[in-house]
């Protein structure tokens, strides 16, 4: 296949197979289900070694499905034959990506059980993880939280969503600080001085010259703060910019703006949140907690696992990625009463989110702060419902898509040992992390609740900001990185949405969405 081309709408053409692109459905005769004893998780129909690749990734598939069900239910005896039956068909953080996944998702649905039945057996095995307070949000060891710093910098090298949205921030903040003088901008989770570096580029570049510049950054390590202050005032005084770098520690959750942040007059205040005010999302309280004993089950598994597995047969020829894959056989296994429904929030809603007492007052004090712009990026996905299933599906369905682009950009990045152990990091320290959050916790212990742009949409203009479009020239920057940087990988894609927001894809499904906003003052 020939060399990458940037497409008009900003998606790359596809320059080598994904191991996850060609994923065909197998076709199961009723004989062998007889032979199987009609159930995917009583034995296997063949020995798990003798079994193709894409036929034991559709298994496991319907085998995770079906586990989350179960799990939801309360079913002790079913959910443990599937992890059974996904461990014999080599689910494994070793393996190939579909048995990463199928171990990623195992071993939060496993916690999420143990937690339920023997919480002294899992307080025991993870280490106390829950045995805090009710509605303690638990803080990570210094040297988990060490690996994630190092996952996220792997994620950060290898995939380019996250470039992608600081060059649509960075532009955001120049056009809504022309002119201005003083400028204070306020990184909610500042971990890499290396956005910024390009800010203080950009902003010396200017024909009226370079402002003031004082960057707030926000952050739970005192020695992270530490390192992106000293880089940023080391840039500064080499591009001969007038700088200040001012340390906040500080959790989001426990951050009062307005007290915190402090705001001088005469200030031109820009906000960024980078994958951050989801957070702030979990209730005050240990409320949600009972279900993990009182399951409320919103839907039975009413359909034989015999019937699921016919249904692949007619289903037979389908071929195209993991995410192409999950995205079409729920709405088909819905038909046939599975229990699964395609979440509510998949499209455009006018229902109201979720009420969010810590959200409407954060934003209520970013409000009061005056900002001229406020750049939110967000993963694009509900994983905030209150069902299980719904979550673990949505879940199932995004962080395929993120191992799939992952994979290709190890691959396209020389591959190799080091990129090979670079790319496990991200999957354990940083998606392992999340996955686990989203399906084993509840309440405030869950943190991980993204949700799709039309929440956010419907939170900040409830709160009283305005949504500021994002530049075409955003736009066609973002993807001219992806021409320099990426033509060697493709699948990429950034996409400008209704209202101005621009949606940064994988294969044409966007998983991350960068918003603008100002507060209304201003308008």
């Amino acid at each position: 296949m020939g060399g990458m081309a940037v497409q008009d709408e900003g998606s790359s053409s596809v320059t080598s197979s994904s191991p996850l692109q060609f994923f065909s459905l197998m076709s199961i005769s009723p004989t062998s289900l007889a032979a199987a004893g009609g159930s995917p998780y009583g034995s296997c129909p063949w020995p798990p070694r003798e079994m193709k690749s894409d036929e034991r990734g559709i298994y496991l598939i319907h085998l995770l499905l079906n586990c989350a069900n179960y799990v939801a239910a309360g079913d002790l005896e079913h959910a443990n034959a599937c992890l059974e039956h996904i461990a014999l068909l080599g689910a494994s953080p070793d393996g190939d990506t579909m048995q990463r996944i199928a171990a990623l998702f195992t071993d939060a649905l496993a916690r999420r059980l143990l937690r339920a039945s023997w919480p002294g057996i899992f307080r025991a095995i993870t280490g106390g993880a829950a045995a805090g307070p009710a509605g303690a949000i638990p803080s990570p060891s210094v040297s988990a939280a060490a690996a994630q710093h190092l996952a996220r910098r792997h994620f950060f090298d290898l995939c380019p969503f996250l470039k992608l949205a600081y060059v649509v921030a960075n532009q955001a903040i120049l056009e809504a600080m022309e002119g201005e003088r003083v400028v204070h901008l306020i990184d909610l989770h500042a971990t890499d001085p290396t956005p910024w570096i390009a800010l203080l580029q950009a902003l010396r570049s200017r024909p009226e010259g370079a402002p003031h510049l004082r960057i707030t950054g926000v952050h739970d390590q005192k020695e992270v703060l530490d390192h992106v202050g000293a880089r940023l005032s080391e840039e500064a005084e080499k591009l001969d910019v007038p700088f200040q770098f001012n340390p906040v520690v500080s959790k989001l959750e426990c951050l009062d703006p307005e007290r915190s942040l402090r705001v001088k007059t005469g200030e031109a205040v820009a906000v960024c949140s980078m994958l951050q005010l989801h957070r702030l999302l979990a209730p005050d309280d240990d409320s949600g907690l009972q279900l993990y004993r009182n399951a409320t089950v919103h839907s039975k598994c009413s359909t034989s696992s015999v019937a699921q597995l016919h249904l692949m047969s007619q289903m037979g020829g389908h071929r195209g990625t993991l995410g192409e894959l999950l995205d079409k056989e729920p709405h088909h296994l819905a038909a046939r009463g599975n229990g699964y429904s395609p979440s509510p929030d998949s499209g455009v809603s006018s229902a109201p989110p979720p009420h969010s007492a810590r959200m409407e007052a954060f934003l209520a004090g970013l409000w009061g702060l005056a900002p001229k712009v406020m750049i939110v990026v967000e993963q694009e996905s509900n994983h905030n419902g209150a069902a299980l299933t719904e979550r673990f599906t949505e879940a199932l369905n995004y962080y395929a898509a993120l191992f799939d682009c992952l994979e290709s950009g190890a691959a396209a990045a020389g591959g190799g040992a080091v990129r090979a152990e670079e790319r496990a990091r991200v999957e354990r320290a940083l998606f392992g992390e999340e996955v686990r959050d989203i399906i084993a916790s509840e309440g405030a212990e869950r943190r991980e609740r993204h949700e799709r742009l039309d929440r956010w949409l419907q939170r900040l203009d409830a709160a009283g900001f305005g949504r500021v479009p994002l530049s075409y020239y955003a736009l066609l920057q973002a993807r001219r990185l992806l021409q320099q940087g990426y033509a060697a990988c493709g699948g990429y894609g950034v996409r400008e949405e209704a209202g101005g927001c621009h949606a940064l894809c994988w294969q044409d499904r966007p998983l991350f969405l960068v918003s603008a906003w100002r507060c209304r003052r201003f308008d």
